[in-house]
């Protein structure tokens, strides 16, 4: 093998390491804690009645967790990440305000 064609071979082999290494680098983790909380937060919102008592805020929790759910599905993890905690933050509000609502109602 001549002096050329090791360069080359080094130059290949560091390109590759290179790209490969980069590639690693934007590969998202799978938002698997902040789906588990939105889902968990949504259901106590439902149970709370929200979907009559707060039905504005279960609207936006019920559409981001869809939505966050649907971008999971197609590995937008990012974006699904984004989506579930905006839907977690909206059933919370729906839940407080349906147990709210529903203690003025009780007195």
């Amino acid at each position: 093998m001549t002096d050329r064609a090791r360069m080359r071979a080094a130059a290949g082999t560091a390109s590759f390491l290179l790209l490969f290494g980069a590639g690693c680098a934007f590969v998202a983790t799978r938002p698997k804690m902040e789906m588990s909380l939105a889902a968990t937060a949504f259901l106590a919102a439902r149970k709370a009645n929200a979907q009559t008592l707060a039905a504005g805020d279960y609207r936006r929790a019920e559409f981001y967790f869809l939505k966050a759910k649907a971008l999971y599905k197609k590995k937008h993890f990012d974006r699904a990440k984004r989506y579930a905690v905006l839907s977690k933050e909206h059933s919370e509000k729906a839940e407080y305000k349906a147990m709210s609502r529903a203690l003025e109602e009780r007195y």
